[in-house]
């Protein structure tokens, strides 16, 4: 861990990034509820499965919707429509803005403004969620660490849309799925169930589908996610030169799809790979290489072996 610079303070008034509207009271209730629940399942996970309430069926139907939602923000929200590592053709897009939205991170237009803005002011004052907001000294790193990985979610300035993802608003199959959010919810909390239901004709097996594959996945997609905010810009290894605290935490690189390969990101955001050097697993950038094959992706942006030896640190 190493000392973060100083944060340049904008100029007061000069917020030109932000929406006017302040996050309404109750959209921040909805956003404790729908975070705080999956988390408080998670830790409700380890007893209730002492109770023998656990299945193959609970668990082989968390790990595809775990996979899917995962996916759908690492590939999807992320390297897709955030930072255009590649494009896809009209289906595999419209699925994979379904997919990002079922992890219920926030409709897809919004994360796409926040991540755009955080990598513009990547730990300076305006990025949204930088752990190294108050400070460097292990009180406030701690808080920051809080704000980066969760607190940050009900800040009341709200990303301008408009500025950062112009694109993304002309684009109106994304618009749809952006306001069909809220039913993409019910459906990753009540599909699983259904499934769970139907696979194993019981009632029971319906509301343990709901507790693992719907609450307990979420929660896991959710805070996998957030280490990456937190997490991996405070601890971990740099091998590539970047103007902020990006960093590689190898033990997350699994659960995150390669997105805790966090350090290169940083040094060259639109490479459609994370995990470039060797050891380095990328399950993420294996999909896409997969649906390129499959003629699915086109225009992917690999590695270039002379831009990454230009970044490396020696």
């Amino acid at each position: 861990m190493t000392t973060a610079p100083v944060l340049d303070r904008p100029r007061a008034g000069s917020r030109p990034e932000l929406e006017s509207e302040q996050t309404p009271f109750g959209k921040k209730v909805l956003v404790a509820v729908f975070t705080g629940v999956p988390f408080l399942a998670l830790l409700a996970a380890v007893p209730m499965a002492w109770g023998r309430v656990l299945g193959w069926t609970d668990v082989a139907l968390a790990a595809v919707f775990y996979l899917v939602t995962a996916a759908g923000i690492t590939i999807g929200y992320h390297r897709h429509f955030t930072h255009g590592s590649f494009k896809a053709k009209r289906p595999l897009r419209i699925a994979l803005g379904i997919a990002g939205s079922m992890a219920i991170e926030g409709p897809v237009i919004t994360w796409v403004a926040d991540h755009r803005r955080h990598h513009k002011h990547s730990d300076k004052e305006m990025d949204p969620h930088s752990p190294w907001r108050f400070g460097d000294d292990w009180k406030a790193l701690a808080k920051g660490l809080v704000w980066a990985h969760y607190g940050w979610l009900f800040d009341g300035a709200q990303t301008s849309k408009r500025r950062f993802a112009p694109d993304l608003l002309a684009d109106k199959d994304i618009v749809r799925i952006h306001k069909a959010f809220p039913a993409l919810v019910a459906v990753s909390f009540l599909l699983p169930a259904v499934l769970g239901g139907l696979l194993t004709m019981s009632w029971q097996g319906a509301l343990t589908a709901f507790f693992w594959a719907g609450l307990v996945r979420i929660g896991l997609v959710q805070h996998v996610t957030w280490s990456i905010n937190s997490i991996c810009h405070t601890f971990g290894k740099k091998d590539f030169e970047a103007r902020d605290e990006s960093r590689n935490v190898w033990w997350l690189a699994i659960p995150s799809l390669g997105e805790s390969w966090h350090n290169l990101h940083h040094a060259d955001p639109t490479c459609a790979r994370h995990g470039v050097l060797k050891g380095q697993v990328d399950v993420s950038a294996r999909v896409i290489w997969a649906f390129e094959k499959l003629g699915w992706a086109y225009n992917v942006r690999w590695p270039n072996q002379e831009r990454l030896a230009a970044k490396r640190l020696r």
